[in-house]
C-alpha cells in the first residue's frame, strides 16, 4: 500500500501540469456524474471499435437474463437533510463575502447569482429515495426495447412462470419492475385505454435475499467495507482539496472540502433528476467535473467492484441463478417441451451494489490480463486519474437503469461460417454487445466456453465460504463438529417465544443503497 500511496500522490501532483484543455462547448456534465447518471446520457457504446459479432440467421433467441438496476430516484432522506445544511452554509458564506467586500462590488460580482438566497429543491421532504417520474421512463422504455428486439420471446401469453419478474424488497427496485413490465406487456392485456395487463413480481425478504441483495447479508464484506471507507476517504482529499483551492480563488469565498463534496453531490443530483446544469455544475471546470468523477468512480471499484474479490465473489448465488435458468431452457429446448410450457425470461430489478458485483463476475470492462489477474484473485490496478483514459467508468458500468442481458441462442450444427456449436450466450451491457475476455474478446460465446472460463472459475466458492469468514483470516478455518442431533439455539428461542410470545427479528438495515 505505501508503493501505492506515493503512486497515487505522485498522479496528484502531475495532475494539473498535464490537465487538458477540455472543449467547454462539447462537454455535457450529464455524462460525467458516475453512478448517479440517467441512462440516456449513459446508453451508448464504449467498445472503443469493437465489432459485434454477426449472428447468423439461422441462430433463434431461446432464453434472457436480465440483471438491472433501478432508476432515477431522488436523494435519500439523509441527503436531504445534507442539502438542508448547504443551504444554510451557502447563506452563510454570501453573508461574509459580503461583509469583507466593505460596499465594494468589484469581488461580489464573481458571486453567481442563484448562491443569494438559494433553497434545496427538497426543502421540506420527509421522504427520499423513491424512483422519480424519469426513472419509471427509463424503465418503461426499456421494456418496450426490449420486447420489440425480442419478439420471438415475448409472442406468448403472459404467465408468471414464463416470465419471471424479480426485485428487492426496496420500493425504487419493485417501482422499477413494474415500470419495466408496463412496457413490456403494454397493449398486451385488457386494462384501461392502455390495454396493460396485470403481472407478478416476486421480492424476498430483505433479510435472507442473497441473490439480489447479497451486500446486505455478507459479513465478510460488510467488514471489509468499513475497514476500507477511511482509506477511501483520505485517496479523495487531495482532489477535494485541489477543487477546493480552485473554487475558493475563482468565487472568493471560502469554501472547505466538505462544501465542494455537497456542491459536487448538489451537482449530480440538479443535472441527474432536474437537468440543471449551469448552477452547481456550473462552479466546476470540465477538467474539475472529471477529477471529481474519477473519485467517485475510484470509490465504486474499491468498494464494490474489482478492488477486492469479496465485492464479487458475494455475487455468486446471482451468477448460480443466471446459469440455472440458462440451462433449465437447454433441457427444455433439447426435450422439444412444448412452447408456453418453460420458462423465456428471467428478470431481476435491484441496486448498483448488484449490477457492479455481477459484471465483474462477467470480467467485463477488462484489458490486457486483468481476466486472468482476477481468476488468482490478484489485486488490480486502480482506474488512473484523468487525464489518462480509463475502462472503469461509473457512469457506464451502472447507471441509473444500468443492466445486463445475457441472450441464450440455439444454433444449428450446419450453420455457416465458424459458429459449429448448438448454444450460445451473447452479453448485452445497457442493451450493447460487449466483449468478454473469458471467450476470447467477442460478445457470442460457445456456452460450453462461458461455462467453464467464465463461470465454473468462481464455483470453487459459495456464498458461506465467501461471508462468514473473518476478513484478516490467514489460514483454512478448522473445521466445525458435526451438527449435534438438535439445534440448541433454535430449542431456546423456541421456550423464549413459548414464555414471552416474542421472536427474534432481523434489525432493518441502515444502509443506503444506490
Amino acid at each position: 500500500m505505501a508503493i501505492e500511496g506515493a503512486l497515487f500522490f505522485l498522479l496528484f501532483l502531475l495532475g494539473p501540469v498535464i490537465s487538458p484543455s477540455f472543449a467547454e462547448e462539447s462537454f455535457d456534465v450529464r455524462r460525467h456524474l458516475s453512478t448517479v447518471s440517467r441512462y440516456s446520457a449513459a446508453r451508448v457504446a464504449i467498445n472503443d471499435g469493437f465489432e459485434a459479432s454477426k449472428i447468423p440467421d439461422e441462430c433463434r433467441v431461446v432464453h434472457l437474463n436480465l440483471v438491472a438496476r433501478h432508476g432515477t430516484r431522488a436523494p435519500t432522506k439523509k441527503r436531504i437533510k445534507e442539502l438542508d445544511q448547504l443551504a444554510i452554509r451557502l447563506d452563510s458564506l454570501v453573508s461574509d463575502a459580503r461583509h469583507e467586500a466593505q460596499g465594494s462590488d468589484a469581488s461580489l460580482q464573481r458571486i453567481p447569482g442563484w448562491l443569494w438566497g438559494w433553497k434545496s429543491p427538497w426543502k421540506g421532504r420527509l421522504k427520499g429515495g423513491e424512483l422519480i417520474a424519469k426513472g419509471e421512463d427509463e424503465l418503461y422504455d426499456l421494456g418496450i426495447r426490449v420486447r420489440d428486439r425480442f419478439p420471438e420471446l415475448f409472442n406468448a401469453e403472459y404467465h408468471p412462470d414464463l416470465y419471471s419478474m424479480r426485485a428487492t424488497q426496496v420500493p425504487r427496485a419493485s417501482a422499477s419492475a413494474v415500470a419495466f413490465g408496463m412496457g413490456l406487456f403494454s397493449g398486451r392485456g385488457s386494462l384501461g385505454p392502455g390495454k396493460h395487463r396485470a403481472f407478478s413480481v416476486i421480492s424476498e425478504s430483505r433479510a435472507s435475499d442473497i441473490c439480489l441483495r447479497f451486500f446486505d447479508s455478507c459479513q465478510t464484506y460488510k467488514e471489509f467495507r468499513k475497514s476500507q471507507e477511511p482509506a477511501v476517504d483520505k485517496l479523495k482529499e487531495p482532489v477535494l482539496d485541489e477543487v477546493t483551492s480552485a473554487l475558493a480563488a475563482r468565487f472568493k469565498l471560502n469554501f472547505t472540502r466538505q462544501d465542494i463534496a455537497s456542491l459536487w453531490f448538489l451537482c449530480k443530483q440538479e443535472a441527474s433528476l432536474l437537468d440543471v446544469t449551469n448552477q452547481a455544475c456550473g462552479l466546476f471546470s470540465p477538467y474539475e467535473v472529471s477529477l471529481l468523477e474519477w473519485t467517485d468512480d475510484l470509490e465504486g471499484f474499491i468498494l464494490k467492484g474489482y478492488g477486492k474479490a469479496v465485492n464479487y465473489r458475494m455475487g455468486v448465488p446471482l451468477l448460480q441463478d443466471v446459469v440455472q435458468s440458462i440451462e433449465q431452457a437447454i433441457i427444455a429446448n433439447e426435450e422439444n417441451h412444448i412452447p408456453g410450457t418453460f420458462e423465456k425470461a428471467r428478470l431481476r430489478f435491484a441496486h448498483a451494489e448488484t449490477v457492479v458485483p455481477f459484471s465483474c463476475l462477467l470480467g467485463l470492462f477488462l484489458h490486457g490480463s486483468g481476466f486472468e489477474q482476477i481468476q488468482r484473485e490478484e489485486p488490480l490496478e486502480l482506474p488512473p486519474k484523468p487525464p489518462s483514459e480509463r475502462t472503469w467508468r461509473g457512469s457506464i458500468v451502472a447507471p441509473f437503469a444500468g443492466n445486463n442481458m445475457l441472450v441464450l441462442y440455439n444454433c444449428p450444427h450446419n450453420s455457416t461460417g465458424n459458429y459449429q456449436n448448438k448454444y450460445y450466450v451473447q452479453v448485452l451491457h445497457n442493451e450493447n454487445p460487449i466483449p468478454l475476455p473469458g471467450c476470447g474478446n467477442t460478445d457470442f460465446c460457445p456456452y460450453d466456453v462461458f461455462k467453464e472460463r467464465v463461470v465454473n472459475p468462481h464455483m470453487k466458492h459459495d456464498f458461506n465460504s465467501v461471508c462468514n469468514v473473518p476478513l484478516d483470516a490467514k489460514t483454512p478455518q478448522p473445521e466445525r463438529p458435526s451438527q449435534p442431533p438438535f439445534n440448541s439455539s433454535k430449542l431456546i428461542k423456541f421456550f423464549r417465544w413459548l414464555l414471552t410470545g416474542k421472536s427474534e427479528t432481523h434489525p432493518p438495515s441502515d444502509k443506503v443503497d444506490l
